[in-house]
Parts: structure tokens; C-alpha cells; sequence
């Protein structure tokens, strides 16, 4: 079926189909620029925190403000992270996909910083002192464990540990990130109970519970429509 008449001519409010902006906008994602100036975007936040150390203007605690500073921006790119499969689904720009992994790298790089601020500006490097707080302050305890989890997905995710793991594994592998993401949650959580403050904790527990159900539901529903397509002479086309 042609699209416009043979004349070429072009009927009126042919232009304005549904999938033009969907096209336009994954025509951006795909543009050989895009993946460069996310990595300059995703560093804008730890240039001004290392600007503000250097200029000293973060405030009375700098060494307070950069550890939190770190920590804020891991658990964004955590939820960034998590957010690229479902928007993708919802708004029809697939082209996003090429984008997930940049993003997982950075959640990587902003919990090292993270852990690095602390174990520096709290501990001073003293391997003795950083364990026992870890044991004994519970909420560093599941901080710690979120990025020790977080190692292997950031050294699997190249396209060449994909083929050495073989598909099925490397995505087994990379489902670590849901139990993360509660990991970091919980973390927030106990940092924030000391001053009763759960404001900004229950906005990023609302998107992550968004995030996480919409995965749940389209799992249930998967599983309630495997039998259906497994019948005698079903077809998963029709």
C-alpha cells in the first residue's frame, strides 16, 4: 500500500502521523553526538562538586556536603538507569537502549567517588576505622554492599563479557540491580532516619517503586500469557 497518492501529492494532515516525533526523536538519540554530550552532561555534576572543594564553597562541612553530593547523584543515575526500559516501552524511542549503558557506568562511578569521599574525608584512608564503621553502622553496611554488588555489572558490561557469559547469564547477572536499588533506598533511608527528615527519601521511593512495579506487572502478565501461546495451534502473531 502506497503511502501518498501516485500524483505525489501529499494529502492534507498526512504530515502530522503519530510516529513522526517517535522517528524524530530516535533520529537524536542515534546521532553520533548524543552518546559524547550525555558523557559531558553526566559530569557536570561532579565538576561542580569538585569546583565547589576547590573554591570552597559548599557550605560549613565540604567533606559532608561531597560525600552526600556523591551519594545523591548515584542514586539518581541508579533511578535514570532503571527508567530507560520502561520509557522506552512507553514512549516508543528505542533508540534509548544505546544509551542504558552509559548511564550504568556513571551510577558505577558516582558510588565509587561515593565510597571514596568517605573512606578519605570520614576515615583518612584508615582501613581499620573504615571496617569497623562498616560493621557497626548498618546504614554503611547495605551502602557498601549496594556498590560491592554494583562491581561485577560495571566490569560485565561490555559486549564482550556478554559473549563470554552468554546472553541468559549476563542478563541473570545484571537483575542484581533491582536488589540495588532497595539496597541504596535502605541506605538512604537509615542515613536519613538520624534527623527524622524522609522528604526527598520517599520521592526517590516512589519512582523506584514505580520503576519496579511496572517490571513486576509486565512480568505477571507475561507469565499469565505464556500458557495461552503454548496451546495447540496458538500463534504469538495473531
Amino acid at each position: 500500500m502506497q503511502a501518498f497518492p501516485a500524483s505525489g501529492r501529499v494529502p492534507a494532515g498526512a504530515g502530522a502521523s503519530p510516529r513522526a516525533p517517535k522517528r524524530n526523536v530516535n533520529a537524536v538519540l542515534l546521532h553520533p553526538a548524543t552518546k559524547p554530550l550525555l558523557f559531558v552532561l553526566a559530569l557536570v555534576p561532579f565538576g561542580s562538586l569538585l569546583w565547589g572543594a576547590v573554591a570552597n564553597t559548599l557550605g560549613a562541612n565540604p567533606a559532608e556536603a561531597l560525600i552526600r553530593g556523591t551519594g545523591d547523584w548515584t542514586l539518581r543515575f541508579l533511578c535514570l538507569t532503571l527508567a530507560v526500559t520502561p520509557l522506552r516501552q512507553w514512549s516508543g524511542w528505542h533508540a534509548l537502549a544505546r544509551l542504558r549503558r552509559m548511564l550504568g557506568l556513571f551510577t558505577f562511578f558516582y558510588g565509587c567517588w561515593h565510597f571514596l569521599a568517605f573512606a578519605w574525608l570520614d576515615m583518612g584512608f584508615d582501613l581499620q576505622a573504615i571496617l569497623k564503621d562498616i560493621a557497626k553502622r548498618p546504614f554503611i553496611l547495605v551502602g557498601s554492599a549496594a556498590l560491592l554488588l554494583m562491581t561485577p555489572l560495571a566490569a560485565t558490561s561490555f559486549n564482550r563479557a556478554v559473549k563470554a557469559l552468554g546472553a541468559a547469564r549476563w542478563q541473570a547477572l545484571h537483575r542484581l540491580v533491582y536488589g540495588i536499588v532497595l539496597l541504596a533506598l535502605l541506605h538512604f533511608f537509615w542515613m536519613r532516619a538520624g534527623k527524622n527528615d524522609f522528604g526527598e527519601w520517599s520521592v526517590y521511593a516512589a519512582i523506584v517503586a514505580l520503576l519496579l512495579g511496572w517490571r513486576a506487572w509486565r512480568a505477571l502478565r507475561a507469565a499469565r500469557a505464556k500458557p495461552v501461546a503454548q496451546r495447540p495451534g496458538a500463534s504469538l502473531t495473531s
